[in-house]
């Protein structure tokens, strides 16, 4: 199958674009380099599979590009291309709306009369659910952040593409994906690089805040399964084990074998109090169950930010 991922050199994206090539699919990869990182953190994300004879890369920007040519063909288009970030989203609205809805609409008019298009499979989160995201996808949509809203909002301009123009949508919701690869700004991330250079880690709030955490790997499978999932669903993609942030620093401690120093700092406005997923439908449906337990989950992030964390990517 001939597939398009949008966010292709993101954290998720790039896994994506790999566990996609592994089974025998073209991939066709999307990226705007929007700089909420280092760009060279995803050049080398993508520099896993850029010379694999399956992919092909554009480097364009959803909201102002002309997308026909990335497009043609394409059967399967996985939308993960997104501002992602809590704090931010207070501070630079515009940047969230014109990334998160704008560009989602531009993408959904040039592909509403593309006859190839067996699946449009719609990357979501968490945060759509609001302070306490615990159970199932019939939970309450109440967004507490500006990401959240936009996510949201993105959610249902995909649903009304649906209903007037056929499209044929899959919602995956993903809840706190970990592993390596993870973005700088995402909260493992920092703890671990602050165990491993000595800087001091900052809790924000009481540290109680507990999440349902989801391995990359088990994130991709359930991505790439909704390939075959029935029209019009939403699942929650998550890993069934919650930890709140001090159960995580003290995993990282023993990991490593060293001592946290903590800096204690305001809770984050828009942060989600408690989120756990229920995926029962994802294995209903699908046959999806996670395999990569926190423990293990949290060694290989380790692992991989001892050898290629930013302090090489820089």
């Amino acid at each position: 199958m001939k597939c398009l991922v949008t966010g292709a050199a993101g954290f998720i994206g790039s896994h994506l674009c790999e566990h996609l090539l592994q089974n025998h699919h073209t991939v066709v990869g999307l990226d705007a380099f929007i700089p909420y990182y280092p760009r060279a953190i995803k050049e080398a994300n993508l520099a896993r599979f850029c010379s694999h004879p399956g992919f092909s890369f554009h480097p364009l920007d959803l909201r102002s590009d002309p997308l026909d040519a990335a497009l043609s063909g394409v059967e399967a288009i996985f939308h993960l291309a997104a501002m992602p970030g809590l704090t931010r989203s207070w501070t630079d609205f515009e940047l969230y709306e014109s990334c998160n809805l704008q560009g989602t609409q531009r993408l959904l008019e040039a592909v509403r009369g593309l006859s190839s298009l067996r699946r449009f499979i719609y990357g979501s989160t968490s945060s759509v659910y609001g302070r306490y995201g615990s159970g199932d996808e019939t939970l309450p949509l109440r967004p507490i952040s500006p990401y959240g809203v936009t996510k949201l909002a993105a959610e249902n301009l995909c649903r009304a593409y649906a209903d007037e123009w056929g499209l044929p949508l899959v919602v995956l919701r993903y809840f706190s994906v970990y592993g390596p690869g993870q973005r700088p700004d995402m909260g493992y991330y920092r703890f671990i690089e602050a165990l491993l250079t000595g800087q001091p880690v900052i809790v924000h709030g009481d540290g109680l805040q507990s999440r349902g955490n989801t391995y990359v790997s088990d994130c991709v499978a359930a991505t790439a399964a909704a390939l075959q999932a029935p029209l019009g669903e939403v699942y929650n993609v998550g890993g069934g084990e919650t930890a709140n942030v001090w159960e995580i620093l003290g995993k990282l401690e023993r990991l490593l074998g060293r001592k946290a120093g903590v800096r204690r700092e305001p809770a984050r406005r828009g942060d989600q109090r408690v989120t756990a997923a229920d995926t029962t439908k994802l294995w209903r449906h699908l046959g999806w169950q996670p395999r990569v337990g926190l423990d293990e989950g949290l060694a290989r992030q380790v692992e991989w930010q001892q050898g290629h964390g930013q302090r090489q990517a820089a």
